[in-house]
């Protein structure tokens, strides 16, 4: 029995196998609306066998994107336009999700290959938002800090991607609240400076992001299954660390979060990550000892018999894939044939199942 090709129940729904799809933005959307890219870009990882298929960081408001060819789900057109993409990568088997976001004081910036920092709004740029008046580094742009009625008009922005996201067909939603994006700037004191009701304290800090979480679970179906990604650590002294985020991950779990994702660092310009194999899996194993919630590990987990460990040992109870499944959307099938697990191919393509290698 493989451990990584097991099904995991969450809520009403099980997914095939313990092998997720990341996050990964594709800086390909014009006016936030995902396009064919999409559809060929995720569903090429759901028929590569992977149980769950998520989106890229889909921005909740305009000003949320992280650069101008960001994909959103802030309006019906964009709900209506993923809504094909939901439907191929269920049809394959597998669980579409769907990441929500707002990038915060990371805001209006440059996709990576067509430069670094901030776009000016005279360029398609747009003013950003933070906790505090403080930016990320003299690259990034000056944000301004949010009063009581545009963190208000955010909670209420997640609230409504949540239901566009499960018209279109989504049954996994993620709040992303990781890599220095606005959420993780209201946790992390680096970043919040503020003296009122939202900073300060680690409860007061955790405020906003749990008004989001509460927000988006009530607009959420309860049966299906909503997932909290975080950074563990900011990777700097006096910053967010694995203590305040046990905190926050119970209090998320109180509020009805039902896996947390556990990635690290991206709100510090100066951070110092130790890379290795699996650099983040401790943190993932952390939370999951201290909480008793399902975890995600993620972060250069790229082989196989890495992937089963993890999940074997209960480090985590899935792994999701980023760079590994650009590399090779079929991994999961890859995998399957390197750990001895049967694991059939699409109809249209049962021929390639033969010979040694049986690939």
């Amino acid at each position: 029995m493989s451990a990584l090709f097991s099904p995991l129940t969450l809520k009403s729904l099980t997914v095939a196998n313990r092998i997720f799809v990341s996050p990964m933005c594709q800086y390909s959307c014009a006016d936030g609306l995902p396009t064919d890219w999409h559809l060929v870009h995720l569903g090429s990882r759901a028929v590569g066998g992977a149980a769950l298929v998520m989106t890229e960081a889909a921005a909740v408001l305009p000003a949320g994107r992280i650069s101008p060819e960001d994909a959103g789900i802030w309006n019906d057109s964009q709900r209506d336009a993923w809504a094909p993409i939901a439907r191929f990568i269920k049809a394959q088997g597998s669980v579409p999700a769907m990441q929500l976001a707002h990038a915060g004081r990371k805001a209006s910036t440059f996709a990576p290959w067509r430069g670094h920092g901030a776009v000016a709004e005279n360029a398609g740029g747009w003013p950003v938002a933070g906790p505090s008046a403080v930016a990320l580094s003299d690259h990034y742009p000056a944000p301004q800090a949010m009063d009581d009625r545009a963190m208000a008009a955010c909670v209420e922005a997640f609230a409504q991607a949540a239901r566009r996201a499960h018209q279109a067909g989504f049954e996994v939603i993620e709040i992303h609240a990781a890599h220095g994006y606005l959420l993780h700037a209201f946790l992390s004191p680096l970043s919040n400076l503020r003296t009122d009701a939202y900073g300060g304290s680690l409860d007061n800090r955790m405020r906003f992001p749990m008004d989001v979480i509460r927000a988006v679970r009530a607009a959420w179906p309860e049966a299906l299954p909503l997932f909290l990604r975080i950074s563990a650590t900011d990777w700097k002294d006096g910053g967010w660390d694995v203590a305040q985020s046990i905190a926050f991950v119970r209090a998320a779990r109180a509020a009805g979060v039902d896996l947390v994702d556990v990635s690290s660092g991206g709100n510090a310009a100066d951070q110092k990550i130790a890379l290795r194999p699996g650099y983040q899996v401790p943190f993932a194993r952390a939370l999951r000892d201290a909480v008793g919630l399902p975890t995600g590990a993620v972060g250069l987990i790229t082989e196989p018999v890495q992937a089963e460990q993890i999940v074997a040992e209960g480090s985590a109870d899935a792994v999701f894939l980023a760079r590994a499944m650009l590399r090779d959307p079929y991994w999961p099938r890859h995998a399957a044939h390197a750990l001895g697990v049967p694991m059939a191919w699409p109809d249209p393509y049962r021929r390639c199942d033969v010979g040694p290698l049986g690939r």
